[in-house]
């Protein structure tokens, strides 16, 4: 009985180690996997959603000023016939 209780534990010795090589393979794999999409972002040149919508911004701000001008220009031309 004590040589049946010695190869169950053996057993549940080693299937606790293979969790464990298991686990670590899966968090090596996981920051290689991270590494790897961070350094493909960086050479993409992607900008920060922050930029992106202070660009936005100064789109529609010139868009506004661009339509007030031709409304001036619009009327002047208009005056002046």
């Amino acid at each position: 009985m004590q040589t049946r209780n010695k190869v169950f534990e053996d057993i549940s010795q080693l299937m606790t180690n293979a969790m464990g090589v298991a686990q670590g393979a899966k968090e090596e794999a996981e920051t290689a996997m991270k590494s790897m999409m961070d350094r493909w972002l960086a050479d993409r040149d992607f900008v920060t959603r922050e930029e992106f919508d202070a660009v936005r911004a100064m789109a529609q701000k010139a868009r506004e000023e661009n339509e007030a001008l031709k409304a001036r220009l619009d009327a002047m031309e208009a005056s002046a016939k």
